[in-house]
């Protein structure tokens, strides 16, 4: 079976001292890196996803709280502006030069990898669900920031484009906030998405 790991948003500004930090985001950033030392090679594609917005103010898609009062549902802090040290993956995440990169958010409200676009395109695919079925992966392991928002979005498309099966390495993530996290996972395992640890 050829499996997939998908690495969801391990950036700076979702890190701790970032401008929507996330408890626990650089602990994330470690275990991944960890993880990835010990078992990457068992993975067939490996990808990882960034938030990759425009800069207000040329960001017109709501997604940015313009008036600096956020609700952190829909609208959000500045964040993960493209090209700036923010949207660079965490100094801690070490990936695999075979990575497969993909951004999102490009003037759009994206939470899924799924919406995003591979940036340099991978055997002619500029979409990640066109590249998974191109390499006929039937499972997908999926990790990082933040469970309860671009995880979640990110595991439910997964399941939707193909893969046999998906699963979330819950202890290789960190959440927004503990109701959030309860919701998104229970959604999850409603539809079908396994609830794993890492081993």
């Amino acid at each position: 079976m050829r499996t997939a790991l998908i690495v969801v948003d391990v950036q700076n500004d979702f890190c701790e001292g970032g401008t929507l930090a996330v408890t626990g985001g650089a602990a994330v950033a470690r275990q991944i890196s960890d993880y990835l030392a010990r078992t990457g090679a068992r993975y067939d594609t490996i990808v990882a996803t960034r938030d990759w917005h425009a800069p207000l103010p040329d960001t017109n898609d709501g997604h940015f709280a313009t008036d600096g009062d956020p609700d952190y549902v829909s609208t959000w802090p500045v964040h993960c502006v493209a090209g700036t040290p923010g949207a660079d993956y965490h100094p801690d995440l070490t990936l695999p030069e075979r990575t497969v990169h993909v951004v999102k958010g490009e003037s759009r409200q994206d939470y899924s990898g799924f919406q995003g676009r591979i940036v340099d395109p991978v055997d002619g695919r500029e979409r990640l669900a066109d590249l998974l079925m191109e390499r006929n992966i039937a499972h997908v392991d999926v990790v990082g920031i933040a469970t309860d928002f671009c995880v979640k979005a990110t595991a439910l498309d997964a399941r939707r484009h193909g893969p046999t099966t998906v699963a979330v390495l819950t202890d290789l993530t960190a959440a927004v906030g503990a109701a959030t996290a309860s919701k998104a996972l229970t959604e999850l395992a409603r539809n079908k998405i396994i609830l794993d640890e890492s081993r």
